[in-house]
Formats: C-alpha cells, sequence, structure tokens
C-alpha cells in the first residue's frame, strides 16, 4: 500500500487484437501517454494483461487504477439491453477482466479513473446504460469521433459546479479531445454528471459514495489542457493517499 511519500502503484489495464499486424499471434495494445502521463504526475505504471486469476493478486498490489480505451464497446446486454447496434463492436475477454478489476477495487475503495470507454464500462459497473451509436440517438449531435487529431481539442464541455471534477479543474469550460461514438445514457444510481457537451451528451460521471471514483469521456492522457493534467494530478494524489 502507497503511502505520503511513495510512488503509488497505478493499474493500466490494456487492449487486446486479434492476429494480423504487430503479431501473427493475438496481442496487446496501448498507448505509451497513458503510462507517461501516471510517471509525469508521480505514479509508477503497471500494465495489467486480462488475466482472471491474477485479479485478487492485482487488486493486493495496486494503489490505484485507469481503465483505458479502445476500438470496441461494452456488451449490450450488461446493462440490459435486448438488441445491439449494427457498430457495436465486443471483446468479451477484455470487458470481463475489467469488470472484474474495476468491482474489485471500488470494493476496496481504491481510486478509480475511467477514460472514454473506460468511463463507459464504469458507468455499466455501478449500474448504468449507455447510448449504443450517439449519432442515432442525439438529435444534432457534435462529431464526438472528431476528424482532427487526437492531440487537439474536438469541442468544449461544461463542468458542473460543486463537483469532484469541478474542484479539481477549477474551471467551468474545458476544451477536450473525442473518439467515441457511444455514451453513458442513464447514470448509474448514486453517480453524478460532472461534464456535458454542448449537445447535451454526457462527458463526465464521478460518484461520491467512493474516495475516488472518476470517469471522463475524453482522452486527457494527451495533456491538452491544465484541467486534464489537474485530473491525473489528483487521480495519483487519491492513489498516493490510500
Amino acid at each position: 500500500m502507497a503511502n505520503s511519500t511513495s510512488a503509488p502503484l497505478i493499474g493500466i489495464t490494456l487492449d487486446s487484437e486479434e492476429p494480423g499486424g504487430y503479431s501473427k499471434f493475438p496481442w496487446y495494445a496501448l498507448r505509451q501517454n497513458y503510462c507517461s502521463a501516471v510517471t509525469a504526475k508521480g505514479g509508477v505504471p503497471v500494465v495489467l494483461p486480462h488475466e482472471p486469476d491474477a485479479v485478487r493478486a492485482y487488486l493486493d498490489l495496486l494503489d490505484g487504477l485507469i481503465v483505458t480505451g479502445g476500438n470496441f464497446d461494452v456488451d449490450p446486454a450488461l446493462f440490459g439491453a435486448t438488441s445491439r447496434h449494427e457498430t457495436v463492436k465486443l471483446k468479451g475477454t477484455r470487458t470481463q477482466f475489467e469488470w472484474a478489476i474495476t468491482r474489485g477495487m471500488l470494493d476496496r475503495n481504491k481510486p478509480v479513473f475511467g477514460i472514454c470507454g473506460g468511463q463507459q464500462l464504469l458507468n455499466v459497473v455501478l449500474g448504468g446504460t449507455l447510448i449504443q451509436h450517439i449519432p442515432d440517438s442525439v438529435e444534432n449531435a457534435l462529431a464526438h469521433e472528431q476528424p482532427n487529431p487526437r492531440d487537439q481539442a474536438g469541442h468544449p464541455v461544461r463542468v458542473t459546479p460543486g463537483t469532484l471534477l469541478h474542484r479539481i479543474v477549477g474551471r467551468d469550460e474545458l476544451p477536450v479531445n473525442s473518439a467515441h461514438h457511444q455514451a453513458v445514457e442513464k447514470v448509474a444510481p448514486g453517480a453524478l454528471i460532472d461534464a456535458e457537451a454542448p449537445d447535451g451528451v454526457i462527458e463526465g460521471i464521478e460518484h461520491p459514495g467512493y474516495r475516488f471514483c472518476l470517469g471522463v469521456q475524453w482522452h486527457p492522457e494527451f495533456f491538452i489542457s491544465d484541467g486534464d493534467e489537474k485530473i491525473f494530478e489528483a487521480f495519483i494524489a487519491a492513489s498516493r493517499n490510500g
């Protein structure tokens, strides 16, 4: 367990890919800036292969958890949907692993930070639901899969006063990058909306019943604003003080 002076160990979930490209066999993937963002703010990144039998050991080891994004979706059946949109892409083993370790970290009241698809999974684990495809569900939706590079802003978000996120960033609005076709629909019981896009899409959630339970729909690991850096600082600080 970390103390006030040691660098906290931060688990970061990996993406998984089928054979092709990097390897002729199944392989893991993770953008480097997830790890460099953790390191820059004083944490030690620990990447997490999808090994169900290792979950308990990970839970004993880690001081905080980042659930990352990826080119896939949470199975709609997990939030009670009876149909699946044609755009939905599943990675069942990854979701099973992320569900188990997220639930385990929450049960131990250790800090959890969901990013993009990680926010979506966090909302479902807590009991919420998702919009399966924004263009079919949100009238006059913004381009949430932005055409410009991910290290640039795609649109702003409004930060809700009085929330943990607002206390962290100290701003009413943030520029964010955007790379998602799904979003939170029904917020999990007890959770709060802390950021929204101009078109009403939910961009951030948090749960005050836990020591640090925060999800954002954008990718703050790119550090495109001081607000993004402050989010990582707050998460690492919460993980250090466990």
